[in-house]
């Protein structure tokens, strides 16, 4: 099993971009996806995880957490810190997935098709971060 946190602004996958020359289109990643699989990668690689074998099938665990903002009232804070109110607000908890799988791709794993089952969350905390969680299923 590997868990490891990223710590900082949750961004999840962007859409791919476009840019028409003279003779093609050219597709490209926005800068913020860019950075933020590259936050995702750098924290895996600190830990020194052994990559899981290829054709393992793999379960895989990610929870999302929100800073609660300083403007909101106690009330509403309080009720944020209970689970009582729960984020719903970008990113998208599909995209969060996705950088997530992207990222890890010829470093955690194989290919992110080993992942057979994904359970993935948002909640409200302390500080933004997103838990990570990998094992296998055999």
């Amino acid at each position: 099993m590997m868990q490891f946190v990223v710590k900082g602004k949750i961004n999840g996958k962007g859409r791919p971009r476009f840019s028409r020359g003279k003779k093609f289109v050219h597709v490209y990643t926005d800068k913020k996806t860019v950075n933020y699989e590259t936050l995702i990668k750098d924290e895996f690689l600190i830990h020194s995880f052994i990559p899981f074998q290829k054709d393992v099938p793999l379960k895989m665990k990610i929870d999302a957490f929100f800073e609660i903002p300083k403007s909101y009232t106690k009330k509403k804070i309080e009720a944020k810190a209970k689970d009582e109110l729960l984020p719903t607000k970008k990113p998208d908890i599909d995209n969060i997935a996705k950088i997530v799988l992207d990222a890890l791709n010829n470093l955690a794993y194989n290919d992110d098709t080993q992942v057979i089952e994904l359970n993935v969350s948002k909640r409200y905390g302390l500080e933004e971060e997103i838990y990570i969680q990998i094992e296998e299923l055999i």
